[in-house]
């Protein structure tokens, strides 16, 4: 057994296991009590449907999150990015929100990841052209170019919100929360074949994002031609973090969290780092979600609030730190 698979095996066997774990707790847990509801009635069987769905739907958003989050920190090599540095949320929110406002959500599943796409990945080619003219891909120039844009993005959002009608109105601001719930099999399948498709090609470019996180020049010297691989790199982590903004709505701090967690226990090289981010970001966001059905009965409380109650002092954390958090 080489290095590498040693490390794959004492990593990511605790993590299958604590998977499995937690999406059996989510099938188990709901508003109504724990256990399973009974299969033998035609309500138990939507009532576990429903939950099979959530848990499923929550496992493929946070595998997307965590892996954005990755690539996003080995490319731009700061600590501090994850999924939304680049504008890329707020541009998926605004495209999804567009497709909600309009009603084509409801003409077919791929309506919603489709618009969320489209924005995001204008969004990103837009950073991306503003950040070249004021001086190239500079990391500091690119997170900068993100913020800014990001900004505009949220404002044309919320004025787009406030001439929405009341009904529309109140769907919307709840999905903006973040929340697993109002999902279907058509659209999780769709989501989960868009997230699987992007963690992919990190997967394919983990050489890549091991040499990048050293440097671009460094990268360039070790043979790697950024030139294709940064924007397809670029591309797929804001293929992931736009579909499980389009199903889930705002959910931060998953993709800033669980890359560093599994730094901090030694998993530097991509090719077990991106897998096992999956794995993580995954059980990560469904435990959160059974925190928010059951903390406050009969109330549930958006998965975006718990994750960032969970996420902003881990930031606050990392910001403090004395010395430099490794990439």
């Amino acid at each position: 057994m080489d290095k590498c698979t040693f490390r794959w095996t004492r990593l990511c066997a605790p993590l299958l296991f604590l998977s499995a774990l937690v999406l059996g707790l989510g099938l188990l847990t709901g508003g109504a009590g724990f256990g399973l509801p009974d299969t033998s009635t035609a309500t138990g069987r939507a009532i576990l449907d429903l939950r099979l769905c959530r848990v499923v739907t929550g496992f493929v958003v946070g595998a997307a999150l965590a892996c954005a989050g990755c690539a996003l920190q080995a490319v731009l090599r700061n600590p501090l990015a994850e999924p939304y540095i680049l504008g890329v949320s707020s541009g998926g929110s605004l495209g999804a929100a567009l497709v909600i406002a309009s009603g084509a959500s409801l003409l077919t599943p791929l309506a919603l990841p489709a618009g969320a796409f489209v924005i995001a990945a204008l969004t990103l080619l837009l950073v991306c052209s503003l950040a070249q003219r004021a001086g190239g891909y500079a990391p500091n120039t690119l997170i900068l170019t993100g913020v800014v844009v990001g900004s505009m993005l949220s404002s044309l959002l919320m004025l787009l919100i406030s001439f929405m009608k009341s009904h529309t109105l109140h769907s919307i601001t709840w999905w903006l929360l973040g929340n697993l719930q109002s999902t279907s099999w058509p659209l999780a399948a769709s989501i989960a074949g868009l997230v699987a498709l992007a963690i992919l090609i990190l997967c394919y470019e983990a050489r890549t994002l091991d040499a990048l996180s050293l440097g671009r020049e460094t990268a360039y010297h070790l043979g790697v031609q950024s030139r294709f691989s940064f924007p397809l790199i670029l591309g797929a982590a804001t293929l992931a973090a736009a579909a499980a903004v389009s199903i889930s709505g705002i959910i931060g701090f998953v993709g800033l969290i669980i890359p560093h967690v599994l730094r901090r226990v030694g998993c530097t090289n991509h090719r077990i780092l991106i897998p096992a981010a999956a794995l993580a970001g995954g059980t990560f966001l469904v435990l959160c979600d059974l925190l928010a059905r059951t903390v406050c009965i009969p109330y549930e409380i958006p998965v975006g609030v718990i994750t960032s109650l969970t996420g902003g002092p881990f930031f606050l954390w990392l910001m403090l730190r004395k010395r430099e958090v490794p990439t």
